[in-house]
């Protein structure tokens, strides 16, 4: 790729691999060891902070929030560029926040305490999200179900299988992983999924897996998967409410197309 002209007249910065942060690059500034950041990226910085707390996270581009995040890893470089990079690399915040290690890694500049903290910023909103629903009644709550399956699910780069487990009032008591697979398949087991229900004394199912295509549509395969469920479920009277299958901007319902 042919050098930013615009970059390169300037005097190159000298960079030194960060000791926090081994693979992640930042300019050295002149004068002793451990001097503070440049007093225009403090006032940056508490500008960004400053408009977050007034005007919250509406109020900012993805690459000004996803600096913020940034300055925790790095305290004492100019963030804005590796935020712009990210984006470019990855299309939007959520795909950021959810992409895995191993390809941030392979981001210039990105090393292991920028991943730590993409990865406690995914973590947190799978959790906050995740406590909307859980021990509470989904069927009731069904837009914060779908809320939690795509923030959990909607950006992943393989397919993952999960299952929901509700009790007879059809509260969340159990939302687990049955399997993760390729970018275009996962292995399910049926067996499995209704011996974990016995276990979990459950009544019904709502089954969730995600297309990393962002195609949603079911497959053959879905559709076939899914009756089997639904026929072993009901020899033991426990009910398969939906199956959802996650996409990246909107969900297929099962239920809701008559599949079930």
């Amino acid at each position: 790729m042919a050098p930013n002209r615009a970059f390169s007249e300037a005097p190159l910065p000298l960079f030194l691999p960060a000791a926090d942060d081994v693979g992640l690059l930042r300019p050295v500034v002149a004068g002793p060891p451990g001097k503070a950041a440049p007093s225009y990226l403090v006032d940056h910085r508490a500008r960004l902070r400053d408009r977050l707390l007034s005007g919250g996270a509406a109020a900012m581009p993805d690459y000004e929030l996803l600096e913020l995040i940034l300055f925790r890893a790095v305290p004492r470089q100019d963030m804005k560029p590796l935020a712009r990079l990210l984006l470019d690399q990855f299309g939007d915040f959520n795909r950021v926040i959810s992409a895995t290690p191993q390809r941030l890694q392979a981001v210039p500049g990105v090393g292991p305490a920028v991943i730590a903290e993409l990865k406690v910023v995914e973590a947190a909103a799978q959790r906050l999200a995740r406590a909307r629903v859980m021990n509470r009644p989904v069927l009731s709550s069904w837009q914060a179900l779908l809320d939690y399956c795509h923030t959990a699910m909607a950006h992943a780069e393989t397919e993952q299988f999960r299952v929901l487990y509700l009790d007879r009032k059809n509260n969340l008591i159990a939302d687990e992983e049955q399997a993760r697979g390729t970018v275009d398949h996962v292995p399910v087991y049926p067996r499995e999924i209704l011996r974990r229900a016995l276990e979990l004394n459950a009544s019904a199912l709502i089954l969730v897996h995600n297309h990393p295509s962002g195609d949603p549509s079911p497959s053959e395969a879905d559709i076939t998967m899914t009756a089997r469920i639904v026929q072993a479920a009901a020899s033991l009277s426990i009910t398969v409410h939906d199956h959802l299958i996650i996409g990246k901007s909107r969900e297929v319902s099962f239920r809701a197309e008559g599949l079930i």
